[in-house]
């Protein structure tokens, strides 16, 4: 059985798309911003938490503090890409549940009122949304460098507060010249799929 998905589309998404590592200056708009976050939004989370937050980091400022902030390496890359998201997970999405999960607006209490429980559940539900982000940036047709060499609590610091866990730092843009890497092998069907 084949994909429903166009080849094109496959390739743009998946096969083709690489994380980029410069970008031309072409701005990327909050329209752009918006129309992935509008088509991103619907990817499934536990609960519907969808603890995710997007910072966009847009001013010179503001991008000087970050990238104080990166590994030597990721330096260059985030001050010259148009723009930077700082992706974190939520620790308190359960206070957005009763209206999120209206089947069953009792689990915020029932299930999330420990803290280190709700922690547990924003990193890997914000992290399936990061995902989704990514995929989204590449299907408005620009490149995203996600990238987790950074300091993480200084970034917490700069640009979040104690509710917030930085996740990633994503660069977006319009790819520049020699922007990827070699293709990397990936392990094959049967290397990582088993049935029982």
């Amino acid at each position: 059985m084949s994909l429903v998905l166009d080849p094109a589309a496959q390739d743009l998404l998946f096969r083709e798309a690489r994380s980029a590592n410069t970008f031309t200056d072409e701005p990327v708009t909050d329209e752009q911003v918006r129309a992935i976050y509008d088509l991103v939004k619907y990817g499934p989370t536990a609960f519907n938490q969808t603890p995710l937050r997007i910072t966009l980091v847009r001013s010179p400022e503001a991008r000087e503090r970050l990238v104080a902030h990166m590994a030597e390496g990721n330096r260059p890359k985030t001050a010259s890409a148009p723009l930077v998201a700082i992706l974190s997970a939520d620790n308190e999405f359960h206070e957005e549940l009763p209206r999120l999960f209206p089947a069953a607006p009792q689990i915020k209490d029932i299930f999330f009122a420990e803290r280190p429980v709700r922690e547990n559940a924003a990193a890997l539900n914000a992290a399936l949304q990061a995902a989704y982000f990514i995929v989204g940036v590449r299907a408005a047709g620009l490149a995203a460098g996600p990238m987790t060499g950074f300091d993480f609590e200084g970034v917490r610091k700069e640009f979040l507060d104690d509710d917030h866990t930085p996740l990633m730092v994503v660069n977006i843009g319009r790819p520049g010249p020699d922007a990827w890497y070699p293709r990397s092998p990936r392990l094959d069907f049967d290397q990582v799929v088993t049935t029982v």
